[in-house]
């Protein structure tokens, strides 16, 4: 691979092709495969990404909000799309694009259908969101009854899934939570085909629950932090690859004496003689000021060099006393062996955070084997 020459992240399509395989793998050849692109595609680039698993075959795409849905459509990718956090102002962009809305509250569910009615559109698809315990968006069981009649009743609306969200799947010390989540998740679905009078798509599962509770697969898995090579727990990660690597440069070197500080609010003060090496990459570009004061670190010549002081907006300066290194030399902020999740870890925060943090204005560079 080409050495950085200013700050870049790399995308590896060829470890996203991996990691859909892998994770292909661990299902049924029968159920469909929902893939995340969310956030910029968890920080990298949303049309590549969905571009990709296009190409490989995945079955659905689902994103935040609907401008991330638009801009993929205007792509011209076509495979359906669910927006999982629609809101009543983008009802318009959302039909015109033919994105499919979560829909998890009795409100949402008037107001989009209303929406169908005034502009005579029929059969809509929709996703019907249940809250089985994550208690952030979705219907309850017991309104189910009359989530179905207001369907039934309209000709607007058809539902393509319904759906819940896993909230500990990761957590092994919440396997009888998860486990109550899909019995509440089952109590749903016994009902709902039979009261629609058709059987839409079925899914719960996310990264973590596709790895640890694959009897609860039903129609369908969705799965984001997995696709871009994170498997939340250690026997999984080594099956899965990172397809991100955050690189940037050295920008000078310079030496601190004793008793000298550096950076805003004299984060750092050297007790011993310091050579510091100057990098342009800093909060603005995601590496927030939470990896400052030697918290977090990056690689240089594979060596681990901390960061000092503060982390300020465009720059962060590191510990390079221990490396032979000079001005110019490529440096490691994550990668596939030095990883976001390490990263993130000695910072006390999440890959998920660390990576979906990256600023659109580092420029993207894309591999592919």
């Amino acid at each position: 691979m080409p050495k950085a020459t200013e700050t870049v992240l790399e995308i590896n399509l060829t470890s996203l092709e991996h990691n859909y395989n892998y994770l292909r793998s661990r299902i049924k050849a029968t159920t469909k495969f929902l893939a995340v692109v969310k956030a910029f595609a968890y920080g990298s680039d949303a049309v590549k990404i969905a571009e990709k698993l296009a190409h490989n075959g995945v079955d659905y795409l689902a994103v935040a909000y609907a401008n991330e849905g638009v801009e993929i459509r205007n792509a011209g990718i076509k495979i359906p799309i669910l927006v999982l956090h629609p809101v009543p102002a983008n009802f318009d962009v959302l039909v015109q694009y033919r994105l499919e809305p979560s829909i998890y509250s009795r409100r949402m569910l008037a107001l989009f259908t209303e929406h169908l009615k005034e502009t005579e559109t029929e059969n809509y698809p929709i996703h019907l969101k249940f809250n089985t315990g994550l208690n952030r968006l979705g219907f309850l069981e017991d309104e189910l009854d009359l989530v179905t009649d207001v369907i039934n009743e309209s000709k607007t609306v058809k539902v393509a899934s319904v759906f819940s969200h896993l909230a500990a799947s990761e957590d092994h010390n919440e396997k009888e939570f998860t486990e109550n989540q899909i019995r509440r998740f089952k109590k749903v679905i016994l009902r709902i085909d039979q009261q629609l009078g058709y059987a839409p798509i079925k899914h719960l599962l996310n990264t973590s629950g596709l790895l640890n509770y694959p009897e609860a697969q039903f129609d369908m898995v969705r799965s984001g932090i997995g696709i871009y090579g994170f498997g939340n727990d250690e026997k999984y990660n080594k099956h899965l690859k990172p397809i991100a690597s955050l690189k940037t440069i050295i920008s000078q070197i310079h030496h601190l004496e004793p008793n000298e500080s550096i950076g805003y609010n004299r984060g750092f003060t050297a007790s011993e003689r310091k050579t510091v090496a100057t990098l342009p990459i800093g909060h603005a570009d995601g590496i927030g000021r939470i990896y400052g004061n030697q918290k977090g670190f990056v690689f240089i010549k594979d060596t681990k060099a901390l960061i000092l002081g503060n982390t300020c907006m465009d720059m962060i300066m590191v510990d390079v006393t221990h490396i032979n290194c000079k001005e110019g030399d490529e440096v490691i902020v994550f990668n596939e062996i030095h990883t976001a999740d390490s990263l993130a870890t000695a910072a006390d925060t999440i890959s998920y955070e660390l990576i979906t943090g990256i600023s659109q204005r580092v420029k993207r560079r894309y591999i592919e084997k």
